[in-house]
């Protein structure tokens, strides 16, 4: 068997970091969630504020991690898949937009599928730059 077919066995330590970061995570996302209640006929607003503030931090993040900063191996796990992966929702999203559709309303599925996207996207960049911003660090290319 080659290398690239053996099953890797998971660190248990970095399991460990990534399942505490993901219920931090979820519980955050809970938060908002109760926060910002949605009618099934509305805007889902808590599920589109954690996705839009996830990607920002995880912008803000790896431009830390991978520009700024000589990361501990375990910080991406913990934050990068942990935390953000666990406070941000793309099954919610998805279900949020059947429940919408369900509902008859139409205009505001469409409107949350596209907003999400734009927004999500811009995050990203926003939050990288902003970061990349206050650190002083200039990505080099080529």
């Amino acid at each position: 068997m080659s290398s690239r077919a053996e099953a890797r066995i998971a660190d248990p330590l970095v399991l460990l970091v990534v399942a505490l970061g993901g219920g931090l995570g979820a519980l955050l996302r809970y938060g908002f969630s109760v926060w910002l209640p949605t009618r099934p006929d509305a805007f889902p607003m808590a599920t589109f504020a954690v996705n839009v503030i996830g990607c920002a931090a995880m912008g803000v993040l790896m431009v830390l991690i991978t520009e700024v900063w000589v990361a501990h191996r375990l910080l991406r796990p913990f934050f990068g898949v942990g935390v953000l992966g666990g406070f941000t929702t793309f099954s919610t999203y998805s279900a949020e937009i059947r429940t919408l559709l369900q509902s008859g309303a139409v205009g505001t599925a469409l409107g949350y599928l596209g907003a999400t996207m734009v927004f999500c996207l811009a995050a990203v960049v926003a939050g990288m730059a902003g970061a990349r911003w206050v650190t002083g660090s200039v990505r080099r290319t080529g």
